[in-house]
Parts: structure tokens; sequence; C-alpha cells
């Protein structure tokens, strides 16, 4: 509905990663707009750019609209080859107005569809990635299939090309003038959005078209929901399952139940016992809470707060237990000819592992220069074993490997999956070795059952 009749028409401008609507007249019926008394005008934000500008059309108002300025795009691309699976979930994308969710397991090639995205679509691209690791890999990947310079925004770097890659930091920091040059977006590990931290990086960019990838995207709640509005609904989705023996090497995942000595299951009872004590509490005023909510509830008392402390104490003393440090030495000396992966659910058990038996760790106290000696030594077959808390998990280009031990992780499905992800890149008459350590009648149990989720088919077998 119009309360003025318009005669010069709405303004419409790219302002600070928002869309400035300045009206001679009052608004209603577009999406997203709120007053700005500051300006006098309207907002919205940036990534309701396309739904505003239709809605305006649809109401019969004349639009003056300068709020996109896209970079000229190279269409100077190389051949991609995708798999068939791979091509699957580009058509997909396609259908689906090139919006949407690609879920696809670590290791199968999602950097690959993405740039066969950008090859075909011809569009001035921003890619965002989470690490700094992750930036170089991205680049250097796009550099093959593509002439002329990459840009880079992360690192240091802060350089504009219409391919461009960028840290998730470096977007939330530079997309108030990045978010009108770029009319496709692609974001790599989309699992990190949708919570609340960082969405502004996509909201704050007019790109129409958006491509998420992720292995473990939110099934459920408001990430899911929040995410499906900001990039689009999930449009193909395989599991690791899915691919085995085929795209991805088969493998055998053996669980080995490890039992706590007398005195470590004593310790582990009481703080359990404490944190339980509290938690308990809370379920019962509280049936639906999320364990987020348990701690804002929790930090507000001194018990609340003795109880999280318990809780952190238990598994820390799960994460190495006696019967692990046992099971360690006797799998790595199984192997010890074979190229193997050492998951640690902290810094500290890997720097004891690491010390133990001579193993370089990868941690997040380790630069840039040192890991990529270490990956390359470790491909070369100079080292023969690397143990790692989480730096592996997500991402990283791991050269070939034959055995994972994972001996501890906090992070359930999405953890489990990124961590057997880098085990399965196939080889002739190649087969993975997988060994998980659990403790029984302790809290490992069900994380353990649920990460093991993420490893079945999504596609049900034929009949």
């Amino acid at each position: 509905m119009m309360t003025t009749q318009f005669r010069d028409g709405v303004q419409l401008t790219f302002d600070g990663g928002t869309v400035l609507v300045r009206s001679p007249g009052e608004l209603e019926g577009a999406p997203g707009l709120l007053w700005d008394p500051r300006v006098r005008a309207y907002r919205a934000p940036a990534w309701r750019h396309g739904a505003v500008a239709a809605a305006l059309g649809r109401l019969g108002i004349p639009c003056h609209d300068t709020v996109r300025a896209p970079l000229v795009a190279t269409r100077d691309w190389r051949h991609v080859e995708l798999r068939p699976y791979q091509q699957a979930a580009l058509l997909a994308w396609e259908m689906s107005r090139r919006r949407g969710v690609v879920v696809l397991p670590t290791g199968s090639g999602k950097t690959r569809l993405a740039i066969a995205a950008m090859a075909g679509t011809r569009l001035a691209t921003l890619c965002l990635v989470p690490t700094r690791v992750l930036l170089e890999q991205w680049i250097r990947e796009i550099a093959t299939f593509r002439p002329g310079r990459v840009g880079c925004f992360g690192d240091g770097a802060h350089t504009l090309e219409p391919i461009t890659v960028a840290t998730f930091e470096s977007a939330y920091r530079y997309m108030p003038v990045l978010g009108n040059r770029f009319d496709l977006l692609i974001v790599d590990e989309v699992h990190h959005f949708g919570n609340g931290l960082r969405d502004e990086a996509l909201e704050m960019s007019t790109a129409a078209a958006r491509l998420g990838l992720t292995a473990t995207p939110p099934r459920h709640g408001a990430a899911a929901a929040r995410l499906e509005e900001l990039i689009g609904p999930t449009v193909h989705e395989l599991a690791i399952g899915d691919l085995v023996g085929g795209y991805l090497a088969p493998f055998d995942a053996i669980a080995m139940y490890l039992a706590l000595t007398q005195l470590e299951r004593a310790r582990y009872d009481e703080l359990i016992a404490r944190f339980r004590a509290v938690h308990s509490a809370f379920r019962r005023l509280a049936p639906e809470g999320s364990w987020s909510e348990f701690v804002r509830t929790a930090v507000r008392t001194d018990e609340g707060r003795r109880a999280l402390s318990a809780w952190r104490q238990a598994r820390r003393l799960l994460a190495f237990t006696q019967s692990k440090r046992e099971a360690v030495r006797t799998l790595l000396a199984r192997h010890r000819d074979a190229r193997t992966l050492v998951f640690t659910a902290d810094n500290e058990t890997a720097y004891a592992i690491a010390r133990e038996h001579l193993i370089v760790p990868l941690t997040c106290d380790i630069g840039r220069k040192e890991r990529e000696e270490v990956l390359l030594r470790f491909r070369a077959g100079e080292l023969r074993s690397l143990v790692s808390a989480r730096v592996l998990n997500e991402g990283l280009d791991v050269p070939d490997a034959d055995v994972a031990i994972i001996v501890g992780g906090t992070l359930g499905e999405r953890e489990h999956v990124q961590r057997v992800g880098r085990l399965l890149r196939p080889g002739p008459g190649k087969r993975a070795l997988i060994y998980e350590l659990v403790t029984p009648q302790t809290m490992e149990i069900q994380q353990a059952r649920r990460r093991r989720k993420g490893l079945a088919p999504r596609v049900a077998p034929p009949m």
C-alpha cells in the first residue's frame, strides 16, 4: 500500500552493507525495510536487495537503482572436469535458482564443484573460507583453472579481483565495501554460519547467487532455518557411506572399548555426580533446554560454576586415560610402516603423545611455514605419523594416510566425519583403518554413537 504519490521515484544505493532507500513518501509492502531517522531514509540488509527491488516493481514504484557495482569477471576459464555426483550437485544448485547448500563428505571435491560453479556462471565471485590455510588452498586451486590474479582478503593481504577469496573474519570486516562488488557468494564450511556469529558477513552481500559447502550441515533448529534464509536450502547431499568404494577408499572402523583404572573410575564418578546434580535440576525446569542455555544458567551461581568445572575436568580425564595411552603405544607399533594420523581432544594430549612417541604435533601453535614443511615430509614418507587436536579436522589438504587413531574428540558427528574423511582419498588396493578409542560407562559412549551416524549413507540403496 502506498500513502503518497511518487513523482521522482525511489533511489536505491549501497551504504555500508545495507540498501539505502530514499523515497519522497512513505513505503509499505517492501520486505525488510526499517526507517533510519539519522538519514531520514529506509534501510534493508544488502542480501534483501533483490526482494526490495522486486517488491517496489510490483507496487508500480519507479526506482533508480545503483546498488550493484559488480566487477567484470573474465570468461577465460579452463574446462573443469567433474565426477557424476558433482555434476548432479551443480545441476541441483542451478535448478534451485543458484541458491542452496551442497553437502558432500571431506575429500569428495567440494572446492572443484565450487570452481565449476564459477566457471559456469562467469559471475564475479567472492569465496569465503574459515582459515588462512584454506585461503591459500582455494587461491592455488582456482589459479589452476583460470588465468590472471585471484584476489585475497586475509593473512595481511587486501587485493580485490573479479574472483576473490577471503577469510570469514576479513569478510566480516570488509564486507561494508565489498558487499556490492560480487554477484556470486560461495561459502566453504558454511555450517559455521546460522547461529548469529559472523552472519552479518552474509547479510551485507548483495549477491543473489549463493552456494554453501559443507560435510556437516546443521539439521534442525534456528541455525538450520537461518542458513536456509541466508544461503538457501540443502539442494544435494551425500555422505561418506554413499561414496565409499567408488570415489572414496573403503575403510574398516574399529571401536576399542578401554576401561578406566580403579583410581580413574573413582575420580570420574565423583566429578560426573557433581555435574549431574546441577544439570538434572536444570532439566527438570527446562526439559527442552539446550546445552548453551544450561551454561548461561549455570554460570550465574557458585554451584553451577563448580558443576561446569567438574564436567570439564571429567572430559579432560577421559582425553588420555592410562588404557588409551597403552592402546596408542600398541597401535603405533603395530602400524609402524603405515602413514598414521592420531587425533586427540586437546593440544595437551597431542603434545603428550608427541613427546612419548617422537611424533611431530600439528596444533594451532605451529606456524604456516613449519606446518607446510611437516606435511611435505609426511607426503614424501620421511614422517610416518602425525598427531593433532583440531588442525587436521577441517579443510587442511592432508597427504594420503592409511590409519587413523582417534584418541578423543568433543564435537560429535561433525568432527568425526571430518577426521574420517582425511583418510579416504582413494588409491589402488587401499583400505583405510580407523581405530576409535572409547571409554565405556562414560559420556564417550553416547558421543561415539552420535559420531557414527555421520558415516551412514544418505541415499537409500536400490530395492
